[in-house]
């Protein structure tokens, strides 16, 4: 059984990998830290053996704990889009664990929010199996005893995984440094034809396949279905920035691993939030699509960035 100084030694050790397993589990930095403050509990109260190392027991818990969590939430969502929540950059050091030398998909792109959208075709189990073998690069040995499953489980549970994950893999998201110049300059253009009143410019940065969802909680304004097609997003985006508050604040920060136009307003109209994080999926050199989300629960982390708070992750500075 493991001594208290030990359990502390393992909080601090492991909280990033936990942090950053949660995190894509959930898609919301308020719930990965509440993940890992479970986890942490339930160690303190069992004192698990510590002869193969805690890192397993406590993945295992974590899993489970935000696997409990992301089943409640599928049962309580309704119809209306829901999108995960965004992190400041540095991204290496706040969401993410140790780099696996031969994962499928690197880091930074399994927590940017066009995969973490994407996840969201995947039942909890499939998006477990998913980031630990895929992303975490966990044996399959090692996935099925985090999850209390069969190596031959989470094999068809992977291969599942993996063909409702084919339209994201035949175009991924690319996070290297001309793709994030090209995404902001297609933000900076996008921002003006807005305010501008522009519709043929806005219209013209889209792929004709555009889509555009926005997340409100339940709270605020927001479209409870995907808008489509280039026409209809740019006279949306065209009529939001002509309404946009006197107050309203605008900012570029660089979320997940590419820049995303954030708004505070002290003083928002009913019905409007007072942060917002808006961020676009480029593909060959156009919008491909916009991820507005105005949720309060999901913008825990920007705010504390905003506000200049603690750290995104408290335990992102901890070695890994």
């Amino acid at each position: 059984m493991t001594s208290a100084a030990s359990i502390a030694d393992a909080f601090a050790a492991h909280r990033r990998w936990l942090w950053g397993l949660a995190y894509r589990l959930l898609g919301s930095p308020a719930d990965a830290d509440d993940v890992v403050q479970e986890t942490f509990a339930r160690a303190v109260e069992h004192r698990p053996a510590e002869r193969d190392g805690l890192r397993p027991w406590l993945t295992q818990v974590a899993t489970r704990v935000a696997l409990d969590r992301l089943r409640r939430r599928r049962r309580r969502r309704d119809a209306a889009p829901w999108l995960p929540g965004p992190v400041p950059d540095p991204l290496e050091s706040s969401a993410a664990p140790t780099p696996p030398p031969e994962a499928r998909y690197s880091l930074m792109e399994s927590a940017s929010l066009a995969f973490l959208v994407a996840m969201e075709a995947l039942t909890p189990h499939q998006r477990a199996v998913l980031v630990l073998r895929d992303v975490l690069d966990l044996s399959g040995a090692e996935t099925a005893a985090a999850l209390d499953s069969s190596p031959g489980a989470v094999r068809v549970a992977l291969y599942r995984a993996r063909q409702k994950m084919a339209d994201y893999d035949a175009d991924p998201i690319a996070l290297d440094a001309d793709a994030r110049r090209v995404a902001e300059g297609l933000l900076l253009r996008f921002m003006t034809a807005a305010r501008a009143g522009d519709v043929a410019a806005v219209q013209a940065l889209l792929t004709d396949d555009a889509v555009a969802l926005s997340d409100g909680g339940g709270r605020y304004f927001a479209a409870r279905r995907p808008i489509t097609g280039p026409n209809r997003i740019a006279r949306v985006y065209v009529k939001l920035a002509r309404r946009a508050s006197p107050t309203a604040q605008p900012r570029i920060m660089w979320l997940n691993g590419l820049p995303a136009l954030v708004i505070t307003d002290p003083r928002p109209a009913r019905g409007q939030p007072p942060l917002s994080a808006t961020q676009l999926v480029v593909r060959g050199g156009r919008i491909a699509g916009i991820l507005a989300v105005l949720a309060d629960d999901r913008l825990t982390a920007v705010a504390r960035a905003v506000h200049g708070g603690e750290a995104v992750n408290p335990g992102a500075a901890q070695p890994t």
